[in-house]
C-alpha cells in the first residue's frame, strides 16, 4: 500500500485520537478497535519486513502505555516523556521520508490533544479515579489524613504545585492536597478554586 506523505498526519492522528479516547471515556472498546486499525494501516503502508512491523507497533503501544501510566498513576512526567519519545520514534522510523515522518509526529500531538474533547461528549471511565486519586494522601507525605472530611474546602482558592494531568497536587493555604481537574489539564502554578468534594476526592477548576 502506498499513500501520500500528508496521509500520515491523518492516519497517525486518528490512531492516537481513538486510542487515548478509549482510555478516557467508556465506549465499550469501539475507539480501541478504530485506533488499532488506523495505526496498523500506517505501519502496513510502509513496512515490508514483518519483524519490523510488529516491533514498531509494540514500540508505539509501549509509548502510549507509558504516557497513560504517567498521566493517570505516577503523575511524575518522566514516563510521559519516555512514552512520547517511543511513539515519535516508531512513526518517524517507519516513514519513508522526513516529510511523512514530520506529518506523523504532528499527528501524534494533534490526536493526543484532541482526544480530551471526548470527555465533553462521552461518559468518563471511573476506573482511573479509583486507582489514582488516593495514592499519596498520607500525613507522612504532607497531606491531610484520608479519614478527615474535606467538605470545608469547597470554595477555597489556591494554586497548583504540579501539573494536573488531570491528577496532581494543589496548595490551599499552607496545606497540600491531591486533587483532580475533572479531565482538564492545568499547568503548574495556576490559580484554582475547589468546586466539589466527594469523600476524599477534591475537584478543582481554574480560577
Amino acid at each position: 500500500m502506498v499513500m501520500p506523505d500528508w496521509m500520515s498526519f491523518i492516519i497517525v492522528g486518528l490512531a492516537t485520537l481513538f486510542l487515548l479516547g478509549e482510555v478516557f471515556v467508556n465506549v465499550k472498546g469501539i475507539f480501541g478497535i478504530l485506533g488499532i486499525g488506523f495505526i496498523t494501516i500506517y505501519f502496513a503502508a510502509w513496512l515490508v519486513d514483518p519483524s519490523m512491523f510488529f516491533m514498531m507497533i509494540i514500540l508505539y503501544m509501549v509509548g502510549l502505555l507509558l504516557i497513560i501510566i504517567d498521566g493517570k498513576v505516577l503523575n511524575d512526567g518522566t514516563f510521559g516523556v519516555i512514552g512520547l519519545v517511543c511513539m515519535v520514534l516508531s512513526v518517524g522510523i517507519t516513514a519513508p521520508n522526513w516529510v511523512a515522518g514530520l506529518y506523523a509526529v504532528i499527528g501524534i500531538f494533534v490526536g493526543g490533544m484532541s482526544s480530551l474533547f471526548f470527555l465533553k461528549v462521552f461518559k468518563k471511565r471511573v476506573m482511573w479515579t479509583k486507582i489514582t486519586l488516593f495514592d499519596q494522601l498520607t500525613d507522612e507525605k504532607g497531606y491531610s489524613s484520608m479519614n478527615k472530611s474535606y467538605h470545608y474546602l469547597v470554595g477555597k482558592e489556591g494554586s497548583t504545585i504540579t501539573d494536573m494531568r488531570p491528577i496532581g497536587t494543589i496548595r490551599i493555604g499552607e496545606q497540600e492536597f491531591s486533587a483532580i481537574s475533572q479531565g482538564k489539564w492545568i499547568s503548574k502554578g495556576t490559580n484554582i478554586v475547589i468546586t466539589e468534594v466527594d469523600g476524599t476526592k477534591i475537584l478543582i477548576k481554574e480560577k
